[in-house]
């Protein structure tokens, strides 16, 4: 049994992500993610004084099951995120100590994200945490090398994931499009990708198949640039208060609208704490301009709205946390009347966001949009393009590295038949449609 891969989260449901790749004996995690929804439901529901713990997140569905892996625990030799998403990395805290001697290898801006978020929630973690560069190959073992391969998604210094083996080539594809702009200065790696395709010997490619329900191309990060270069000068004229709200780890969007900012001459104000982890992890590594501050605590963001208030809310661009409607966000005690800063009929809130589909977001992002509406604020949504490829960006990297076998992941059964039949429709016959906690060799 050569490789064998056991697909442990995000195959039953979309979030959680994380894989298992066994290869004679031994074992390469891939992604260690949060189900993010089960995540906020079950610290929605904590005292602050509760513990967050491995076993009581497993319990709440909110991190993945590595009793699936319990015979392959001593073999684990790496942890290995492809970004810095919470639903990639976010379970490292508590799940990593159960695999106490394998390193967590990852990119330079999630290896930043996981240490400020250990320091941040005071943890201590027995596993060395180790960045590497984008487009580098790196060894694991006498018998393994993987390599980070650049390419689009919503946060910088994303990488597919190739494990090179004895046996071939095993891709690890969670989370990309097929974008052919440069953002913030990154290019995805087409040529590595299209040598690595003629050389024919991918045994299974581990796919995205989280929009395999639209069958289209994603647009780029570009597209909606120009959506907020058209809006903000208008909403600038008409409007007082203008609040963005929008995904804290996108990089390429925070610096651009505070490009506009500076160009609707408005100072922008950048408000939570998720923001401030991954603004001053992304300013660690030169991805952000290191003047930029983020205001986290309570008591400074009364002040801030306060001072805002007094000045004239016209004079501001504000730009904070809550774009799924999380009910501790800004952006909700905003709505709620619960800070200085009072929201009314000449203001607007911008949702540079999507509605992730889970349940919960959901009836959260309309409970807070009621709100919004009731205070008659002018509400713009959708302001946004989603960081993951739609059907032709999975269609496209199947046909680039024409892989002998395809395991969808990130989504529910229902959309990796999706992304099944298009892969049968363009030759590819061996799709394999699991749930967690299954195996599968090779």
């Amino acid at each position: 049994m050569p490789i064998e891969i056991c697909t442990i989260s995000g195959f039953s449901k979309t979030e959680g992500n994380s894989v298992a790749v066994k290869i004679d004996n031994e074992v390469v995690i891939l992604d260690m993610g949060l189900s993010m929804s089960d995540y906020i439901r079950f610290t929605e529901d904590l005292e602050d004084i509760t513990p967050k713990t491995y076993s009581s997140l497993l319990k709440a569905g909110a991190v993945p099951n590595y009793k699936f892996i319990e015979d392959w625990r001593k073999n684990v030799i790496a942890i290995v995120p492809n970004h810095g998403h919470l639903d990639h990395i976010g379970a490292v805290p508590f799940a990593s100590p159960l695999f106490p001697n394998a390193p967590i290898i990852t990119t330079p801006l999630a290896a930043e994200v996981l240490k400020r978020t250990l320091y941040d929630e005071e943890m201590e973690i027995p596993n060395e945490i180790i960045a590497q560069p984008m487009n580098s190959i790196f060894s694991l073992s006498k018998t393994i090398t993987a390599e980070f391969i650049s390419i689009i998604h919503s946060i910088p210094q994303t990488a597919i994931v190739v494990l090179h083996t004895p046996y071939g080539k095993v891709v690890y594809a969670n989370d990309f499009k097929m974008d052919k702009h440069t953002i913030l200065d990154e290019k995805s790696n087409f040529s590595r990708l299209k040598e690595l395709g003629k050389e024919n010997d991918i045994v299974i490619i581990i796919i995205n198949c989280l929009y395999a329900h639209e069958a289209k191309k994603a647009d780029s990060e570009v597209v909606a640039q120009q959506m907020l270069d058209e809006l903000l000068p208008n909403v600038n004229k008409s409007h007082k208060a203008v609040i963005i709200t929008t995904f804290s780890s996108h990089i390429a969007r925070l610096t651009h609208i505070l490009n506009l900012g500076k160009k609707i001459n408005r100072k922008v104000i950048l408000l939570g704490r998720s923001l401030e982890k991954y603004v001053q992890s992304a300013q660690q590594l030169d991805l952000l301009d290191k003047e930029i501050r983020v205001i986290r605590f309570r008591r400074h963001l009364e002040k801030i709205f306060r001072k805002i208030q007094q000045e004239g809310k016209e004079k501001y661009l504000i730009v904070c946390t809550g774009h799924q409607g999380e009910p501790r966000s800004i952006i909700s005690r905003l709505a709620r009347q619960e800070l200085p800063l009072k929201l009314e009929k000449d203001d607007c809130v911008i949702f540079s966001s999507n509605v992730i589909p889970v349940e919960i977001n959901i009836e959260n992002r309309k409970r807070l949009e009621t709100i919004l509406e009731k205070a008659k604020v002018k509400i713009f949504c959708d302001i946004h393009v989603s960081g993951h490829g739609a059907l032709e960006d999975e269609k496209e990297l199947l046909q680039i590295l024409n892989p002998k076998h395809i395991i969808p992941i990130h989504a529910e059964p229902e959309k990796a038949k999706m992304l099944a039949a298009m892969a049968h429709s363009i030759g590819f016959k061996n799709t394999h449609i699991m749930t967690d906690g299954e195996r599968i060799t090779f």
